[in-house]
C-alpha cells in the first residue's frame, strides 16, 4: 500500500463532549440524590439552622426562580418544563459546536444539569424542591437547590468566559 505524499491531511477529529456529559450527569445524580434527602428527611416548611445565616429547610417552588409565576394554576408547570427541555437542547448544541473552548463547555454543562435537574422536578411532583436557605436577621434569600446553583455558577462562568473572548479579540486587533 503506497501513500500518496500529495493527499490532504486527515481531518482531524473534534474533542468528544463525554467528559462535560458526564460531568452534567455527575451534578444531575447529586441535585436529584439531596432533593430526595431533604424531601424524605424534613417535614415541609421545617428548617435546620446549621449556621446563624444558612439554614436547610424543605420548601416547593411550583414557579421558577424567586418563586415567579409560583401563584398560577399549574400552566406554569409545564412552561418552566418546555423552557427547560429547550434550554436543555440548546446547551448540547452549544456544546456540539463549541468543543474546543473548555471555559464555555464547563458553563453550558453547569447549566445543562440544572436545567435538567429541574425539569426533572416539575414532572415528577410539579413542582421544584429547594432546601438551602440563607438569611440576615429579618431578610431571606429565596430557598433554592443544587440545580439552581449549578444554573447560577454556569451563567457567571459564561459572562466570564464572553468577556474573556472579547478582550483576547480586542487585544489580538490592537
Amino acid at each position: 500500500m503506497s501513500v500518496n505524499p500529495q493527499a490532504d491531511p486527515p481531518v482531524q477529529a473534534s474533542p468528544p463532549l463525554t467528559r462535560w456529559l458526564v460531568l452534567a450527569g455527575c451534578l444531575l445524580i447529586i441535585d436529584q440524590l439531596t432533593k430526595l434527602w431533604f424531601d424524605s428527611s424534613l417535614r415541609y416548611g421545617e428548617r435546620v439552622q446549621v449556621l446563624p445565616f444558612f439554614d436547610f429547610t424543605l420548601l416547593y417552588n411550583p414557579g421558577a426562580a424567586f418563586s415567579f409565576l409560583a401563584d398560577q394554576a399549574g400552566w406554569q408547570r409545564w412552561f418552566f418544563t418546555v423552557l427547560g427541555l429547550g434550554a436543555a437542547v440548546f446547551m448540547l448544541w452549544m456544546m456540539h459546536t463549541n468543543r474546543t473552548q473548555q471555559r464555555l463547555l464547563l458553563a453550558l454543562a453547569l447549566i445543562l444539569s440544572g436545567a435538567i435537574g429541574n425539569v426533572i422536578d416539575r414532572i415528577a411532583y410539579g413542582h421544584v424542591i429547594d432546601f438551602l436557605l440563607f438569611y440576615w436577621q429579618n431578610w431571606y434569600y429565596p430557598a433554592f437547590n443544587v440545580a439552581d446553583s449549578c444554573i447560577t455558577l454556569g451563567a457567571i462562568l459564561l459572562i466570564l468566559d464572553e468577556i474573556l473572548r472579547l478582550r483576547g479579540r480586542h487585544a489580538r486587533a490592537a
